[in-house]
């Protein structure tokens, strides 16, 4: 994997931030850009257009997958109107050209609607935090996360499971929005009008269909990431409470040990540090 990351595009602002872009990867929408790796790109809010040499200008919603090619020209970009919020990884190797010359995807329709699936969701945040906070020498475990997301996207393309009942869908993208809100408190009344719906309603539905109170499901969320956080990175334990919301260490460890039934120093001493032999995959 060559690159991973995140960014946030408001309305009217200017794109690409090519301040932030390695010198290889800076473009205009004027002259476009040929990358030498695969890049995939996940938009998870707003919309914007999608052309390259095998496509023409394409709309692309949130939801919304869709890859870059070596060698390949391309341009995109957000509405002016709405913005956008990307996920991106960029990789290369002997692995994912096997995939890709397979028709694993494909360049001439590069785009998967993956909906607003928490899980793609859950591993892209855990491949963010991985590289940015573990020590070097972690490649086989990004290598792993990387090659799972494109089997999710790959096995959402190919049974892609069109939700039929309209509170269902709702649901669906109340737990996307969650997972994206995984750093900090939620405003649950806030939320729901994104959806939009009644927020008694919603508290019901969400209920019936998790089992867990929107509050309740959301504080797992978090307390299950400080879990990865402890296990797989070398954060100390105030800034694990912090990466997930806490403003207190010592309301967090309280929550932690509740819910786990050891507090976080224990639970880091007790637990096995993730070893790179959990994954053998590797992108090259």
């Amino acid at each position: 994997m060559n690159t991973v990351g995140y960014d946030r595009v408001d309305p009217n602002q200017h794109y690409p931030k090519n301040e932030e872009h390695p010198k290889n990867h800076c473009f205009t929408w004027n002259q476009g850009r040929i990358l030498s790796e695969y890049q995939l790109i996940f938009i998870s809010k707003g919309e914007g257009v999608f052309e390259s040499e095998y496509t023409k200008p394409t709309t692309v919603i949130e939801g919304t997958c869709f890859f870059l090619y070596p060698g390949v020209w391309h341009r995109y970009k957000p509405n002016l109107n709405s913005g956008w919020e990307e996920y991106w990884i960029g990789f290369n190797g002997t692995y994912p050209s096997q995939l890709m010359n397979k028709n694993f995807f494909n360049v001439d329709m590069p785009f998967i609607n993956v909906g607003l699936y928490q899980d793609l969701l859950h591993l892209w945040h855990n491949l963010i935090n991985i590289v940015q906070t573990s020590p070097s020498g972690f490649q086989q475990v990004i290598a792993g996360v990387t090659l799972q997301i494109l089997g999710v996207i790959n096995g959402l393309s190919m049974n892609k499971i069109q939700e039929k009942d309209p509170m269902g869908r709702m649901i669906t993208k109340a737990k996307f929005l969650l997972e994206e809100s995984i750093e900090k408190p939620v405003d649950m009344e806030m939320l729901v009008k994104e959806l939009p719906m009644g927020y008694s309603a919603f508290r019901k539905a969400f209920k019936k269909i998790t089992g867990e109170s929107p509050n309740q499901y959301h504080l797992n969320l978090r307390l299950n990431k400080a879990k990865e956080l402890l296990t797989c990175s070398t954060l100390n334990i105030n800034e694990v409470a912090e990466q997930t919301g806490f403003d207190s260490v010592f309301y967090f460890s309280k929550l932690f040990k509740k819910k786990n039934g050891k507090s976080p120093k224990f639970y880091r001493s007790e637990t096995p540090q993730l070893s790179f032999n959990q994954y053998s995959l590797s992108l090259e």
